[in-house]
C-alpha cells in the first residue's frame, strides 16, 4: 500500500510534465518564426549538434510530436556509450541551438526517476513492477468480495449514521469500485513499463540481429551516405509515416552499417507504434524494414495510456481526478487496516491471556 501511494502521489504531477516542465522553464523556447517557414537539411542540424559538442559523436535524432519545429539530438564520447547529459535541442527551421537538455533536470525529473525506479535502476523497476502486478491482484480479489458485500445495501450506499469506520468502509468501496477499470488499466500499463529495458534488450538481441545479421562481418563504411538521403529513402518505403528518430551506424538501436530509421503513423493509435527502416549506410539503399514484435507494440501503447497521453490536456485532467480518487481509496484501505488491527489487538489479548492461564485462575 505503502508503494502504491508513493506511485499515486509522483504520479500525479507527472500526468502533466510537459505542462509543468515548460511553466518552470526547463524546455527550450522556441522562437517565433512565420507560418510555414521549411525546415533545414537534416545535415545542417547534424552538422549543428556536432559543432555545439566538440569531441561527441552524434548518436541519435528524436522528432517529437508535440514540438514539430524542433529535433533532440543525442551525443556522447563513443558510439556504443548511452547518451547521458550530452543532449541538444535545435530548432529544425535554422539548425540554431535553443539548449542543452538535460533529461532528469528539475522537480519532475526527479518525480520521474522516484516513480519508474525509486533511484535503484533496473532492480528498482522490476520491484515496482511486482507491486503492480500485487496491485492488480488486490483489485480482482476486491471485485469478487465486493458482489457478496453489496447483497446486503444498494449501490452507493453510504452509512453516515454508522461509526468513523464504517462510513469510510462504504467510501472506500464505493469510489474503488467506480475507478476499478481505470485502475486496472494504469496498473497493468505501468508493470509493462517497468519491463521496458528488458523488453528493448530482447528485440537487440532478436528481430534486429535477424535483420542486421548479413552485415555482421561487413566492416563500417568509411564515408556514410548523407543523412538527408538516408531519411528519404526511409519515408519513400513507409509511405505517409513520419519519422520518430534516426540511430546512427554503430549505435545500439542500428548496426554498424545501417541508419535505423524508426517511422510511426498518422492516427492516434498508429502513432505509438514504430517501425523501423535500416538503410544501408554506404549505399543510401532499404536493405530491410517491418513490424516490431507484439512485446514491443504492447510497450509503445502501454507508455501513453499510462500517463493519459492520448487526448490532449482534457483526458489528462479525468486521469488526475481518477488518480486522486485511486489516492483516497488507498489511504482509506490503509486506514481501515490499521483502525482494524487496533481494534483487533485487545481481544487478541484477551484470548491471549485466557489460553495461557492456569486452571482456576
Amino acid at each position: 500500500m505503502a508503494f502504491l501511494l508513493l506511485l499515486c502521489l509522483t504520479g500525479l504531477p507527472l500526468i502533466f510534465h510537459h505542462e509543468l516542465n515548460h511553466a518552470l522553464g526547463y524546455e527550450a523556447a522556441v522562437p517565433d518564426l512565420a507560418p510555414g517557414t521549411p525546415f533545414v537539411p537534416l545535415d545542417r542540424i547534424a552538422a549543428a549538434a556536432i559543432a555545439h559538442k566538440p569531441g561527441e559523436i552524434l548518436q541519435f535524432l528524436y522528432f517529437d510530436p508535440d514540438e514539430t519545429n524542433t529535433v533532440l539530438a543525442g551525443l556522447s564520447k563513443t558510439l556504443k556509450t548511452a547518451p547521458s547529459d550530452s543532449f541538444v535541442v535545435l530548432d529544425r527551421r535554422t539548425a540554431q541551438v535553443l539548449a542543452d537538455d538535460k533529461p532528469g533536470a528539475g522537480p519532475i525529473g526527479f518525480l520521474l526517476q522516484l516513480h519508474t525506479d525509486m533511484f535503484l535502476g533496473l532492480p528498482g523497476k522490476l520491484f515496482l513492477g511486482a507491486m503492480g502486478l500485487v496491485f492488480a491482484a488486490a483489485i480482482i480479489s476486491g471485485i469478487v468480495l465486493y458482489g457478496p458485500f453489496m447483497k446486503k445495501l444498494d449501490f452507493g450506499t453510504v452509512r453516515r449514521k454508522r461509526s468513523s469506520r464504517i462510513k469510510w468502509l462504504d467510501w472506500h468501496n464505493l469510489i474503488g469500485i467506480s475507478t476499478l477499470a481505470w485502475a486496472l488499466v494504469v496498473g497493468t500499463t505501468g508493470t509493462v513499463n517497468t519491463w521496458a529495458d528488458l523488453m528493448l534488450k530482447m528485440w537487440q538481441g532478436g528481430q534486429l540481429a535477424e535483420m542486421t545479421a548479413p552485415y555482421r562481418d561487413v566492416p563500417r563504411p568509411l564515408t556514410l551516405v548523407s543523412l538527408d538521403a538516408a531519411m528519404s529513402t526511409a519515408r519513400t518505403a513507409a509511405g505517409t509515416m513520419t519519422p520518430r528518430l534516426v540511430a546512427f551506424p554503430g549505435t545500439g538501436f542500428s548496426s554498424n552499417n545501417h541508419y535505423a530509421v524508426f517511422m510511426a503513423g498518422s492516427t492516434p493509435l498508429t502513432a505509438r507504434l514504430l517501425m523501423p527502416a535500416l538503410i544501408d549506410a554506404g549505399t543510401g539503399q532499404l536493405t530491410d524494414m517491418r513490424a516490431m514484435p507484439w512485446y514491443i507494440q504492447a510497450l509503445f501503447l502501454s507508455q501513453p495510456l499510462h500517463f493519459g497521453d492520448y487526448g490532449g490536456l482534457p483526458l489528462k485532467i479525468i486521469w488526475a481526478v481518477l488518480d486522486v480518487a485511486t489516492i483516497v481509496v488507498l489511504a482509506s484501505g490503509l486506514y481501515l487496516w490499521l483502525v482494524r488491527r487496533r481494534s483487533a489487538l485487545p481481544r487478541l489479548t484477551a484470548s491471549r491471556t485466557l489460553t495461557t492461564a492456569e486452571p482456576g485462575e
